[in-house]
């Protein structure tokens, strides 16, 4: 079992930039997919950004591609999503979340352990 907490959330002016930081409890964290993703009030939850955790890569959403960047830092059991060029429609709550595939999946039901959400909000 592994447990997330979100960081790094917050106001910013379109155009700037925030990295998100989620961190996870638990020896094991190497081993866990782990995916990015945001809900707007009255929208779905959407898959953001993902990080295979055996090696099959990282994957992104066409809305983010270019602007956002997942990395992890297995030592110290984080994974980090950079965001650049902000958009007011970026504007939303944010969460990762973990499953132990070896894939990425964009479908929000195929992860089984999520954090508690970080807000995102910009500005135009």
């Amino acid at each position: 079992q592994v447990q997330l907490v979100e960081s790094g959330g917050g106001l910013v002016q379109a155009g700037g930039s925030l990295r998100l930081s989620c961190t996870a409890s638990g020896r094991t964290f190497s081993t866990y997919t782990i995916g990015w993703f945001r809900q707007a009030p009255g929208k779905e939850r959407e898959f953001l950004a993902g990080d295979s955790w055996r090696g099959a890569g990282t994957h992104y959403a066409d809305s983010v591609k270019g602007r956002f960047t997942i990395s992890r830092d297995n030592a110290k059991n984080t994974v980090y999503l950079q965001m650049n060029s902000l958009k007011p429609e970026d504007t939303a709550i944010y969460y990762c979340a973990a499953c132990q595939y070896s894939q990425v999946y964009v479908d929000y039901r195929g992860y089984t352990y999520w954090g508690q959400g970080t807000q995102v909000t910009v500005s135009s």
